[in-house]
């Protein structure tokens, strides 16, 4: 049934895509474009630098500095550390690869990987600071960063009760992995480079599914705007902010952004598949489903985050001078 399925569904779009073909090279460019222009330069450095700071024993060089609150208030481990870190600073889909990759490696247990993965795979601050400042009008900096982080607390909080992890076992020493012995960079930069490619893929796909929903969607235009940013976040972010404005502009940008669209879900389950060593993330329970909830949850939390503050911090959202 699955297959028969999933074989209609693949004959309606190839028809659709022959029926309107400018649709399909007009979004095919616009995602094409985005990769190279902005998603290469902005992952490619850092996945290849990450694999080589690991290979080289420079994690706890690196954590090192943000130990109290990552130990004391997240509960991570060392490795763990920096997995959020790569996570945080790096955007989509850098967090769940780095995950995916010590959990491979023996870095981090079972438990902290699923863990990590429902708090570690984000918009990079790179991305909030242009692409959606800029949609905010350039207005609410502090609030759009507390609103997207804050939430990672309570999403830290819950998800270690669910996953049972204590942070009464996080290591904090120096350890090498066997898996790393013999680091090749060749081999480093290559699967980095596999893993763009296949993000390219998804990227361009969703962005000509894009053009379709604002070509042919029989939808009001506040409707399909949302229906955008549940599919490709900078093409709904775009759409949503030229058919919305205040406080609701802000709201569905923020939930959006957080939640990463279902090119970003699928960009995540291509880099939790993307194994080295044969190892089933899936089995490991480094489940696409349950993440899928996580960042449900996180974009909930999130606009409530932003309701509340823009009431206890008006000031922030004053036009600028």
């Amino acid at each position: 049934m699955k297959k028969s399925v999933s074989a209609v569904i693949s004959v309606v779009i190839l028809l659709l895509m022959l029926a309107r073909p400018e649709l399909s090279l007009s979004g095919a460019k616009k995602g094409l474009s985005l990769w190279s222009g902005v998603v290469l330069p902005t992952l490619l450095p850092f996945m290849i630098c990450s694999g080589a700071i690991v290979a080289a024993g420079g994690v706890p060089l690196l954590v090192l500095p943000f130990r109290p609150v990552l130990r004391r208030v997240f509960g991570f481990s060392e490795e763990g550390s920096f997995v959020f870190l790569t996570g945080l600073l790096c955007g989509y889909p850098m967090g769940a690869k780095t995950d995916r990759e010590f959990l491979e490696w023996g870095m981090i247990g079972e438990k902290e990987a699923r863990c990590l993965l429902a708090v570690s795979n984000h918009p990079s601050p790179m991305f909030l600071l242009g692409y959606v400042m800029a949609a905010w009008d350039q207005q609410g900096l502090l609030l759009l960063l507390l609103s997207v982080y804050l939430p990672l607390l309570p999403l830290s909080f819950a998800a270690r009760k669910f996953y049972g992890v204590s942070s009464e076992n996080a290591v904090w020493k120096k350890r090498t992995a066997p898996a790393l012995t013999g680091f090749s960079f060749e081999k480093s930069m290559m699967n980095s480079i596999e893993v763009m490619v296949k993000i390219g893929g998804y990227i361009m796909l969703f962005s000509i599914a894009a053009e379709f929903i604002k070509a042919l969607s029989p939808l009001p235009e506040k409707a399909n705007a949302l229906i955008l940013g549940a599919t490709e976040i900078t093409t709904g972010i775009h759409q949503i902010s030229l058919v919305t404005e205040g406080s609701s502009m802000r709201l569905f940008i923020t939930a959006a952004a957080v939640f990463g669209g279902v090119s970003g879900i699928f960009q995540t389950k291509g880099v939790l598949g993307a194994s080295e060593n044969g190892k089933n993330a899936k089995k490991a329970g480094l489940s696409i489903r349950h993440y899928v909830i996580w960042k449900l949850i996180h974009a909930a939390l999130s606009c409530i985050t932003l309701g509340a503050l823009s009431l206890l911090l008006p000031q922030q959202l004053a036009p600028l001078p």
